[in-house]
């Protein structure tokens, strides 16, 4: 675990509103709660709380005042030749997408946007980690990022996260916007944010298929092998972000890459060396509110289990965990009945509408077999929900009471893990998340119970009968 891992509860995810709103509100309304989390440097963590109608409190309240102020539609310009050490060590740059919606700040959680860099060597077979640094359009970094030395024949990926509502991709020179796999901006760093003009929404990438590819290759010649997921405490195999007990409505989704920011707002890569040298700046750590993180910081650290990590060259050679690595973990190791993104997922839904070309392309980015037709699809995500309903509440009521000892990621809507993990379970399960309640008439095992404020503070699980299989 990383030095800035330590100090856990790392990063807001999904926050749970129970207001009767319409589905597509209510997954905005989740979209823009997933915040990011400034964890002080040899101190307590500081949270974001998310304030329930009126506005949001963020860490800098002297730069952004209220979350109707916050633009949730960024830009993130992309350098020249991005899968290149010259071009990992090129800060991105955060920007407005219009004038007329608002500023974005890096320095801002609510909008931070995160790159994750990987590299495989294709000779070795081994994964080494870099996480290009994202700053302000036209701001200096607070310190430079120094470029990696990559081994010959290197074959790069990125991935990207984002805290608000849609992250679009930017080519370095000229204003227009990736729209999908085909335009001609990224083409040569095969990037892809989306499906002509319907963006994923937090995610893109580049590269993944390619990375993906060449280590599955590497993995069936014997020359890379994902880690065992070994045993956690309640007894049972580490899960992985796609097991039933870990997924939500979005799964495989944001990054683990966090950055630090110095008081005055400026950004660095979170190095040991960086937060030494800007120990005067009372360095702070900004993360992506992600599933990924989720499992490998907070679940992982409970359950007493390890997720696969691999050096990171920003950071003298500190193990990191990151997107690839999980999702190539999961793809080996992860017992059936295993979990892909489902056609309902908010972030693959075109016009609000499942679309099953947008639903191969994100599951190219995160090593996930394409679905072969719409009937394919509609079986998937009534299994995918059967799985949820009676593989997670159990696993939940098994591990409560090594959850119920950690932090919550949201203390302004659950007081610990378990109870944070029940609500995410409610929300997803319910019409606000995938509908599975609705859609396959089955009753939500799960009961929250929640204080004057709101927040969660117990939660129930009970089945009207024992879940087959679980």
């Amino acid at each position: 675990m990383r030095h800035s891992e330590t100090m856990r509860a790392s990063t807001l995810e999904h926050a749970y509103s129970p207001a009767p709103r319409s589905r597509a509100s209510q997954r905005n309304s989740k979209r823009r709660h997933r915040l990011a989390v400034f964890i002080g440097f040899m101190a307590s963590v500081l949270l974001i709380l998310a304030a329930a109608a009126g506005g949001i409190l963020v860490t800098h309240p002297q730069l952004f005042t209220h979350a109707e102020q916050i633009n949730q539609d960024c830009v993130l310009i992309v350098p020249d030749q991005p899968l290149t050490a010259k071009g990992l060590a090129t800060p991105y740059q955060l920007t407005a997408r219009t004038a007329t919606t608002g500023t974005c700040h890096e320095a801002n959680g609510i909008q931070a946007a995160f790159v994750q860099g990987a590299i495989l060597d294709p000779t070795t077979g081994k994964i080494s980690i870099y996480n290009p640094l994202v700053v302000d359009k036209g701001a200096t970094p607070a310190i430079a990022p120094a470029a990696p030395t990559l081994p010959t024949g290197a074959i790069v990926a990125l991935w990207f996260g984002f805290n608000g509502e849609t992250l679009h991709l930017r080519k370095a020179r000229g204003n227009t916007l990736l729209r999908g796999a085909r335009d001609n901006t990224l083409q040569s760093a095969n990037c892809v944010n989306g499906l002509n003009g319907s963006p994923f929404g937090q995610m893109a990438y580049c590269n993944a298929s390619r990375f993906f590819q060449a280590a599955n290759r590497l993995i069936r010649a014997g020359k890379m092998t994902p880690p065992a997921l070994g045993t956690a405490k309640d007894g049972q195999t580490c899960p992985t972000v796609r097991d039933f007990a870990i997924v939500d409505q979005d799964q495989s989704d944001n990054v683990t890459t966090t950055y630090l920011i110095t008081s005055d707002g400026q950004m660095a890569q979170n190095t040991a060396a960086n937060m030494a040298a800007l120990a005067g700046k009372s360095p702070h750590v900004l993360a992506n509110g992600s599933d990924n993180r989720l499992l490998s910081v907070a679940v992982d650290s409970a359950l007493g289990c390890t997720p696969w990590s691999a050096p990171d060259l920003a950071d003298a050679g500190a193990l990191a965990s990151a997107l690839p690595l999980n999702e190539l973990q999961a793809a080996a190791h992860q017992p059936a009945p295993v979990a892909t993104v489902p056609s309902a997922d908010p972030m693959v839904l075109r016009n609000g509408k499942p679309d099953l070309a947008k639903q191969n392309l994100y599951r190219v980015g995160v090593d996930q077999a394409p679905v072969a037709s719409v009937g394919q699809a509609a079986a998937q995500l009534r299994a995918y929900c059967q799985n949820l309903y009676r593989i997670g509440p159990v696993r939940l009521l098994k591990d409560q009471a090594y959850l119920v000892s950690e932090p919550s990621l949201d203390s302004g809507v659950a007081n610990n893990l378990f109870t944070f993990l029940a609500q995410r379970f409610v929300f997803t399960f319910g019409q606000q998340g995938l509908g599975c309640a609705d859609r396959f008439q089955l009753q939500d095992p799960v009961t929250l119970h929640q204080d004057a404020d709101g927040v969660t503070i117990d939660a129930t699980i009970s089945y009207p009968s024992p879940p087959t299989g679980a």
